[in-house]
């Protein structure tokens, strides 16, 4: 059985996939930040979380670029610490992977439904999932290339919709009750500024999935930092336009708990029947599928490489016979995210919709990998000095100190926050961990891959 994946990925397809995974947060998810900090405060969250951002990938993309590897963040903590490290962030990105297509998926059914009111979103999720799983099955440089694509109509679209907003925003619309528990900043606005923390996260969630790509990419120690450097300043750009804008357009708060904030925003600009309005429906799918598909991406290659290296059961590394993909995976993957679907509305946490708790469990895996990947590149900077590094994480120690600082400050504000959700997301890890433990004989087994231990 074959496991080495087919490389064909240039630079473009590599940012397609960077800002691809991301983009469906500046359509959808960030909004229910308003409803926990308002506009300022959720304005000074969403600094706080760029600020890391942008620390986390000019350092984290010199393990990409060290390390090319389709676990990731896996692979960088396994070298680093070992097995134990390794399962700790291959299963807490395998979380974040897993978790977030669903909440994408809803809200491709919830953009459906303004067209066609008769569809139950959910159908339309389900329908999502079955034709991005083919997609992705059929070979990686198709869905690639569809993802660029897409993404591309995605930037655009969002571009436009600043374009038409602009003329109806007001400062004073923006500003109006703009701090949790009123006008004024106090407690209660510092308190919201926190909780809001998973709602800013994911304007930029899953940016870190283009290091899953790493092994299908051509020359991945050039290509890859290309890729996030220049992904990371688009997603700053269009993040801050977009929330910055829709905010000042009409009553926020009628924006602050639902699905489609764009959409409705533009509507009170331009009015129901207008054409923009309708395009931005259309067209503003593309920005939700290309996160959606990209993320079915990086979720399976998280599945194949820790079932490669026999963290996970063996037979979820194959890779389909015609198109050497891992389309177990892919289906795996697919069946939880369906499964999470069809719980909406029978499943609350914390009193949240689904969409807003899948959002947070999603963070938790997210920001835990974050601060692993960070540990990991000081330990490999002290442990193997003479590993080559084509980009080196500038700044250094600042730069990756100020990415691991913030991550840390998330993540206990996250678990002050949202205590069922936390403890949730730690009875995973638990049950990862168990798995772990009575699988020795698999890792025993498993293919050596010199990437994965020091040299």
């Amino acid at each position: 059985m074959t496991t080495k994946l087919k490389s064909s990925l240039g630079p473009l397809h590599l940012w397609g996939i960077a800002v691809g995974l991301v983009i469906s947060g500046e359509y959808f998810g960030w909004s229910y930040g308003w409803g926990t900090a308002g506009t300022l405060g959720f304005l000074v969250t969403t600094v706080l979380v760029a600020s890391m951002y942008a620390a986390f990938i000019f350092s984290y993309t010199e393990l990409t670029a060290a390390i090319p590897h389709a676990g990731g963040p896996f692979a960088y903590s396994r070298r680093a610490f070992g097995p134990t490290g390794g399962l700790i962030a291959g299963f807490a990105t395998l979380i974040e992977f897993v978790f977030a297509p669903p909440a994408i998926a809803l809200a491709i059914g919830a953009y459906l439904n303004v067209q066609f009111p008769a569809l139950d979103p959910k159908t339309a999720a389900v329908g999502a999932y079955v034709v991005f799983m083919g997609l992705n099955i059929l070979g990686v440089q198709i869905a690639a290339t569809f993802e660029l694509v897409v993404t591309l109509l995605a930037v655009l679209e969002l571009l436009v919709f600043m374009g038409v907003v602009a003329p109806g925003f007001s400062v004073s619309q923006f500003v109006l009750n703009g701090w949790a528990g009123g006008e004024r900043f106090g407690g209660a606005a510092l308190a919201g500024i926190f909780a809001a923390i998973p709602f800013a996260i994911w304007f930029f969630l899953a940016i870190e999935g283009a290091a899953m790509a790493a092994e299908e990419a051509k020359n991945p120690k050039r290509t890859i930092p290309l890729a996030y450097i220049s992904g990371i300043l688009t997603l700053l750009v269009l993040a801050f336009g977009v929330m910055i804008l829709a905010g000042g357009v009409g009553d926020w708060k009628a924006l602050s708990n639902i699905n489609d904030p764009l959409p409705q925003a533009m509507k009170t600009v331009v009015g129901a029947s207008s054409g923009w309005l309708h395009m931005l429906v259309w067209i503003g799918l593309f920005g939700l599928v290309a996160s959606f598909h990209g993320i079915i991406l990086g979720y399976s290659r998280q599945f194949f490489a820790l079932a490669r290296a026999g963290y996970l059961p063996p037979a979820l590394a194959a890779l389909h016979a015609r198109f050497r993909t891992p389309h177990r995976a892919i289906v795996a993957g697919g069946l939880i995210g369906i499964a999470a679907i069809y719980s909406d509305g029978v499943v609350k946490l914390q009193g949240m919709s689904l969409t807003a708790a899948m959002i947070t469990m999603s963070v938790f895996g997210a920001i835990v990998m974050y601060i692993l990947s960070m540990a990991s590149l000081f330990k490999l900077r002290r442990s193997e000095p003479a590993l080559e590094r084509p980009f080196r994480a500038p700044g250094y120690p600042v730069v990756p100190a100020i990415a691991l600082a913030l991550a840390v400050v998330c993540l206990l504000a996250m678990a002050w926050f949202n205590p069922l959700i936390g403890a949730l997301f730690a009875g995973f890890m638990v049950v990862g961990y168990v798995y772990f433990q009575l699988t020795a004989h698999q890792r025993a087994k498993a293919p050596a891959d010199a990437l994965l231990e020091r040299a």
